[in-house]
């Protein structure tokens, strides 16, 4: 009898006990009412589940790992904002999880996204201000605080980008793109939050879920919003679903890869995407090998995965009320599904914005990846994609800076670069920058000269799309990759450390040098938001001559000239040749020094050596 008694009694605590919900909570009035619910427990499918208060399951899917069971729901028919996840093993309960529908925000779905009328800021929040101490390490979290080490944790938080949003409000920013503030918890290197292992927590060495909503509505009480960096291409190794498959073709595994999982390194070859005349192993290499080691390929063409996604993404902004997202390695993914995400993303909400990185040289193939685009319709292909970069203009503008004038070389390659904008069918919608997280440092390109600073964000503030700096570039801030590899082009700010020696957050205790940076930036991005012939105007350009390249911002109602010298000289030229874009044009106005010019097709323009002008023209 006692061995009886004893036997039920363990019976009843080995029973399955539900230890993960995804998402743990959700929404009534989405445009789409179905919701898939992942519950997972040890051999949590060999279980029974009913929910209570009469919600009824539309689809109970179990797959191949018992550990886990998909339960998909019609949120339009559950007419109770709570009800309970309850698991039975016969009739007798054994667990039983509380989940909630929320009510959503009035106008969730028709929130303002990012647009060429604002200017993105680029922060790892790792490396930009520690405004939390305390959290600087954390026991269940593998990787420990130590600044002194390049490559690892150095206590950058929520708390400290909070603490200095007079900053960047005051410097002109409008969106603040942070890297991936998702847990990752990798051994190593684990800062740059690339690996996700845990989608719906932020990391706890940056803060909490709701100091991140926090950051969002003091940004949006600034007139400002946060852009969310999402990764669908992989997670981190060590997120509990990779050491817990619910199906092995949940991540891409090759037959004759490496360890456990199979793994094989991509050949980064994401042309391939399109390649009529691609070997199919190239291809398959591309798309299905993996970043590194430590990031495992996620197959999106699972249904199960696609779905897990897009609702992770959904659920971010909603929750945090997100201005947009930036889409990490696009085109490493399955093109297909996330032509599917996008869409489903932008049907939910239809004014949100997304950014895709696309790491292609060729205008052809970027624009391929925006939506609508006409050099996809070739191929038969829509990504719903609102939104690219351009890396043609990033990689074009320091040689146009550095080389010698020639045919094909010097300032003709920005004009060859926007000589391709027919090819993009939301030309004003395209992300333009000289530099982010994963390139070399401009300033240090350029050895600290802020001339070639200057002239490079006059450039990407005063043509079409939406322009985004790297934290940091606005007060000179340097980092060799070549020598010091990622770690160097992301250190610390100067004064986000309460230990640091000196400020460059207060404009009163920035250098000189730092100051030089800082006051032309923060007086070309504040005049830029209010200038809507620069966020939506037209443009006409003129092929450079003797180094000197000359644009128009027009409409009907305004015109800005920019003059950019990439000479050592002093250049003088006559501006008749500029008639077409002059005409009833007899002065204009520096933006940066105030000066004023006498402008007509009779005169001549006189513009100091290695300089910009933006003209506003009257």
């Amino acid at each position: 009898m006692k061995k009886t008694l004893l036997f039920l009694l363990i019976s009843t605590f080995t029973f399955a006990q539900i230890q993960r919900v995804e998402p743990a909570f959700w929404w009534k009035g989405m445009k789409n009412p179905e919701l898939q619910i992942l519950v997972y427990g040890k051999n949590i499918a060999n279980q029974s589940i009913e929910l209570s208060d009469g919600v009824q399951i539309k689809e109970l899917k179990k797959v191949e790992n018992p550990n886990y069971v998909f339960i998909t729901l019609n949120t339009d028919e559950i007419t109770v904002p709570k009800f309970k996840i309850n698991l039975k093993n016969g009739k007798k309960l054994v667990n039983s999880f509380d989940y909630e529908l929320k009510q959503r925000n009035p106008n969730s779905s028709s929130r303002n996204s990012f647009t060429s009328k604002d200017v993105m800021y680029l922060i790892m929040p790792d490396r930009f201000a520690n405004g939390d101490y305390s959290n600087d390490s954390q026991p269940n979290l593998t990787e420990k605080a130590n600044r002194n080490l390049p490559s690892g944790r150095h206590g950058g938080d929520l708390r400290g980008i909070i603490k200095n949003l007079d900053y960047l409000q005051n410097l002109g920013v409008t969106a603040l793109w942070l890297t991936p503030a998702n847990e990752d918890n990798e051994k190593q290197t684990s800062y740059h939050g690339y690996a996700q292992t845990d989608l719906y927590k932020i990391d706890g060495r940056y803060g909490t879920n709701e100091e991140y909503l926090e950051l969002s509505r003091q940004l949006q009480k600034r007139g400002m919003m946060l852009i969310q960096d999402y990764v669908t291409n992989h997670w981190g190794i060590s997120h509990w679903l990779i050491q817990d498959l619910p199906t092995k073709d949940w991540i891409h595994q090759f037959s004759d890869g490496e360890g456990k999982y199979g793994f094989k390194r991509s050949n980064y070859r994401t042309t391939s995407q399109f390649d009529t005349n691609v070997a199919e192993i190239d291809k398959k290499e591309a798309l299905n090998g993996w970043f590194d080691t430590t990031m495992p390929d996620l197959n999106q063409s699972n249904p199960l995965v696609l779905k897990y996604l897009t609702q992770n993404a959904i659920w971010w902004i909603e929750y945090a009320e997100l201005g947009g997202l930036r889409v990490d390695t696009y085109p490493y993914n399955d093109k297909e599904a996330m032509s599917k995400w996008a869409k489903a993303i932008t049907d939910e909400y239809p004014n949100i914005n997304i950014v895709g990185e696309a790491w292609m040289y060729s205008p052809t193939h970027i624009s391929y990846w925006q939506k609508n685009s006409k050099i996809g319709e070739i191929d038969g292909y829509n990504s719903n994609l609102p939104s690219v970069m351009d890396f043609t203009l990033y990689n074009d503008l320091p040689h146009a800076l550095k080389e010698e004038e020639s045919w094909d070389k010097g300032m003709i390659k920005i004009y060859n670069s926007f000589g391709n904008d027919f090819l993009y069918p939301d030309i004003n919608n395209i992300l333009v920058f000289f530099e982010n997280h994963d390139t070399e440092r401009f300033n240090e390109i350029f050895n600290g000269d802020s001339r070639y600073y200057k002239t490079a964000l006059t450039l990407i503030s005063t043509v079409r799309g939406i322009p985004q700096i790297y934290y940091g570039s606005e007060i000179g801030m340097r980092g060799d990759k070549n020598k010091g590899g990622d770690a160097d082009i992301r250190r610390d700010f100067p004064g986000g450390w309460k230990e640091d020696s000196q400020n460059a957050f207060n404009p009163t205790t920035q250098t000189p040098e730092q100051q030089d940076f800082y006051n032309f930036t923060q007086k070309i991005l504040n005049w830029r938001k209010g200038k809507e012939v620069i966020h939506t105007g037209k443009t006409k350009h003129y092929m450079p001559k003797e180094k000197v390249y000359v644009y128009f911002r027009y409409n009907e109602k305004e015109k800005v000239m920019v003059v950019l010298n990439n000479n050592e000289k002093e250049q003088t030229f006559d501006l008749n040749r500029f008639s077409e874009s002059l005409n009833g044009v007899s002065k204009g106005k520096d933006v940066v020094s105030g000066k004023e010019f006498s402008i007509s097709t009779q005169n001549k323009l006189t513009i100091a050596p290695k300089s910009s002008l933006i003209l506003e023209l009257e």
